[in-house]
């Protein structure tokens, strides 16, 4: 009797101490899914660039205060990046992706619902946010599904490119709605759905480290980016203010107690000693560039072709996907580029071909021509192309395979870094020339492109002579 109930009791027992068997990744899905969470996340960044006239009407938002409308999202993103995508890894990606992609959708939501500058703001802020969780987890998922080389190369094409799609749909479908309110609503929307398949579909993984939480470096690195992001942003009413100065004193003390953390800690969010890999140098400074050169002036460049053209917010999108759409394309087969060329050297190459196209569209908007502005539209749209498609792929090859989402982390944090620093910059430069109406701003206009086109080719450079170790 004592033996059967032994017996019986590890019968009973086996089957909840036994590991449960892990579910295969669908590769496929996998990829559609993430794809279109980051396209998703792309349009509802992009979404005010066409609509930024109309929205600062709406909202009552001063000149000075329409950096703010543009870099809310961006704030978000480097704010959180870093942060979600050690979680992802950690704590798993599949739940991450879900839970960011079901915010993206409320606070997009939400976005269209706001009456006020600041509650638009604090909006854009946490659809950022939401999108550093989609975002950041998106490649760590895509390389658990996709294993070998080729596919991995394959899949991160893919992704990459949708980049370049949700930038260039974005303009589109918040230009072809007539009212930006509705707009918003409908982007919440595809959010919600791409959420609930995800839920549904996506297996889930991680690659754990033990330890604890590193919760003092992401409360400190979160509050250095959100006071330089500011810093940035006030910056374009006065640099020797004393609000400016401070929060880059602030920014630059609360970056050193974070590397003071990260050192100490025995699970880090990032490990510093990988500034010493010159692959991950190149994902970090082509990111930081891209973010700085090419979106900070194609962010704001929809706004100043109504302004100073006349153009319609549909006229303007499409025009605007001469650009993105290239990007898109370029993006999409720049991966048969893999093995001939290496990433380094495709990310010079898209440095320099947008410093090619914004320099050719030099006098276009005080000439008054729009058709001016094709040839420059299409060389810089084939460098973005290239952008995307070698920063994503050079992102997680950087970092251990297990890190995968915290390398694309922080290859997208500089990436929006940038963003936030190239969009203040642009407006400043576009606005405070002198001059005032729309000579002025055309005139603001060719400035901030030469400085973007000078910007990318320090880029190219930088990354172009960094030396790759296999």
């Amino acid at each position: 009797m004592a033996r059967f109930s032994e017996r019986t009791l590890v019968d009973i027992e086996a089957p909840r101490t036994a590991p449960e068997p892990e579910v295969p990744p669908r590769p496929a899905a996998t990829l559609a899914l993430t794809s279109a969470a980051t396209a998703v996340a792309l349009m509802t960044y992009t979404a005010p660039m066409v609509t930024l006239p109309e929205t600062a009407a709406a909202l009552h938002t001063p000149l000075s205060a329409q950096a703010w409308l543009l870099n809310g999202t961006p704030l978000g993103l480097a704010a959180l990046l870093l942060v979600a995508g050690t979680l992802a890894d950690d704590y798993g990606r599949r739940r991450l992706f879900v839970s960011g992609t079901l915010a993206l959708g409320i606070t997009t939501a939400l976005g269209a619902l706001a009456s006020t500058t600041w509650l638009f703001t604090l909006a854009r802020v946490a659809q950022g946010a939401a999108s550093a969780a989609l975002l950041a987890s998106s490649l760590g998922l895509i390389v658990h599904a996709h294993p070998t080389p080729t596919a991995r190369l394959r899949a991160t094409g893919v992704w990459g490119a949708f980049v370049s799609g949700g930038i260039a749909l974005g303009p589109v479908v918040t230009g072809a709605i007539p009212n930006w309110r509705v707009a918003y609503g409908v982007l919440g929307a595809a959010s919600l759905i791409v959420a609930a398949l995800a839920a549904r579909t996506l297996t889930e993984s991680r690659a754990p480290r033990g330890g604890r939480p590193d919760l003092l470096g992401a409360v400190t690195f979160g509050l250095a980016l959100v006071a330089l992001v500011a810093a940035l942003t006030l910056g374009r009413d006065g640099w020797l203010r004393a609000p400016v100065g401070l929060l880059l004193l602030a920014a630059v003390l609360l970056l050193g107690l974070f590397a003071v953390v990260e050192r100490r800690i025995r699970t880090p969010m990032i490990d510093l000693g990988l500034f010493r890999s010159p692959r991950f140098l190149a994902s970090s400074l082509g990111g930081l560039f891209t973010g700085l050169a090419v979106i900070g002036l194609f962010s704001f460049l929809p706004a100043l072709l109504q302004q100073t053209l006349g153009l319609s917010a549909m006229d303007t999108a499409w025009l605007f996907l001469l650009w993105s759409g290239l990007s898109f394309a370029v993006a999409l087969q720049a991966r048969r580029l893999a093995g001939r060329v290496p990433h380094r050297l495709q990310l010079a190459l898209g440095f320099v071909l947008h410093a090619a196209g914004t320099l050719t569209m030099l006098g276009a908007l005080d000439a008054g021509s729009w058709p001016r502005l094709l040839p420059g539209l299409v060389i810089a749209g084939v460098g973005s192309g290239l952008l995307n498609a070698a920063l994503p792929l050079l992102a997680v090859e950087s970092v251990p395979a297990g890190r995968a989402a915290m390398g694309s982390g922080a290859q997208q944090t500089f990436r929006y870094i940038g963003s936030c620093a190239g969009v203040a910059l642009t407006i400043a430069l576009a606005t405070s020339t002198g001059g005032g109406g729309i000579a002025g701003l055309a005139h603001g206009a060719d400035i901030a492109m030469v400085v973007s086109a000078g910007l990318a080719l320090v880029a190219a450079v930088g990354v172009g002579v960094a030396r790759e170790r296999a």
